[in-house]
């Protein structure tokens, strides 16, 4: 018999809605959540909005004043134990005299992971915890990865036409997909912390890897204005120093690091074969420079890299509803699988029209974990 009532389950459903609000400014901390009820009525909500701003127990607590004595906490995240930018949420909650704290899943983030549940219980707090933790998880998988494994969680976004191929024999390849799915995109890189590409693909399409953010969906009843939507971290692999100032890369707003072997932003080493070590790069980032959820635009050649060493964890795949023939240029290069045995199986776990065309999500089965 579960030990929570149908009334916790729409409050937690409640905290989780929130949660969801920032989800284009919260990096790289979590999306965050919290309800606080009393008397069966709820008395204060909040949500984390922006990294460096109160958590949102903070604005909760706020909101319900004196009312929080006595009352119980909907959160979808443990609420955190240690001074960072903010104070501790356990702290708050245990000032503000909570009676009862009801957490969707505890933080893995090592300087938390059950310490806030236990400054609440030393202070006589009751709490439980796993209403809806798969619904929580599903928040913040980004985070959650870099915790648990120093590693960001990685989106491959590839666009093809329906016959697999991603340009035309002489390369030409604008605009392979509709206005709406390429405005689709939008929501996509402004949740990413980062965004990874090649000096070529940049090059080659003069790209300024932004967000336009008029273009995303979700934009409507945001707690904060368009302008408080951060451009993400724009990671370019240029080895031989070919970016130069004249790029739209440079003309707009947000950080641009360069990677290579040296003189550029992060130095990682090449491998055997004289290619930029991707696992060490990406270590990096998410140790470094804190990037939660990397998404990569690129062409064949980092496409097939990232998915031959296992480190992409869900492709965004757009298809068009177009032919282009087997003389166009293909999504990836040559595999070299002489058994069936040996090909990538693929998970689709989401099928959707955008446009005239066709989003897939798509998670890489690997034989091992990566």
């Amino acid at each position: 018999m579960s030990v929570f009532s149908a009334f916790d389950y729409q409050m937690m459903s409640k905290a989780i809605a929130l949660a969801k609000r920032g989800i284009y400014t919260t990096t790289p901390n979590p999306n965050v959540g919290c309800v606080l009820v009393k008397a069966g009525q709820i008395v204060g909500e909040g949500y984390h909005m922006q990294a460096g701003g109160p958590h949102a127990e903070v604005h909760a607590l706020r909101q319900a004043g004196s009312q929080a004595q006595g009352a119980t906490a909907y959160v979808t995240l443990e609420p955190c134990s240690h001074y960072g930018r903010t104070p501790p949420c356990a702290e708050g909650l245990i000032q503000a005299g909570v009676a009862k704290v009801i957490c969707a899943m505890q933080d893995p983030n090592p300087q938390v992971a059950g310490r806030g549940i236990a400054m609440l219980q030393a202070a006589g707090i009751e709490v439980l915890t796993g209403l809806l933790e798969a619904d929580a998880i599903a928040l913040n998988p980004a985070f959650l990865k870099r915790m648990k494994t120093g590693m960001p969680w990685v989106q491959l976004k590839m666009a093809a036409s329906l016959d697999g191929q991603t340009a035309l024999a002489n390369g030409v390849s604008q605009w392979i997909t509709s206005p709406e799915a390429r405005s689709d995109v939008q929501k996509y890189r402004a949740r990413a912390s980062a965004i990874l590409s090649t000096s070529q693909t940049v090059i080659a399409d003069d790209a300024a890897l932004t967000v336009r953010r008029h273009a995303l969906p979700e934009a409507v009843g945001l707690a904060y204005p368009l302008a408080d939507i951060r451009q993400p971290v724009r990671v370019i692999l240029d080895q031989h120093h070919r970016l130069h100032a004249g790029l739209k890369l440079y003309d707009t707003a947000g950080t641009v690091l360069t990677v290579g072997q040296e003189e550029a932003d992060i130095c990682v080493p090449a491998d055997a074969m004289g290619r930029l070590e991707l696992h060490t790069l990406l270590r990096q980032l998410a140790v470094d420079h804190q990037i939660n959820h990397l998404w990569v635009e690129a062409g064949a050649t980092l496409s097939q890299a990232l998915l031959s060493q296992q480190l992409v964890d869900e492709i965004i795949l757009y298809l068009a509803p177009k032919l282009m023939g087997s003389d166009g240029r293909g999504l990836f290069g040559q595999f070299g699988f002489e058994s069936m045995q040996d090909v990538f199986q693929l998970d689709i776990s989401e099928m959707v029209r955008v446009g005239p065309d066709i989003r897939m999500t798509v998670i890489p089965q690997y034989h091992s974990p990566n």
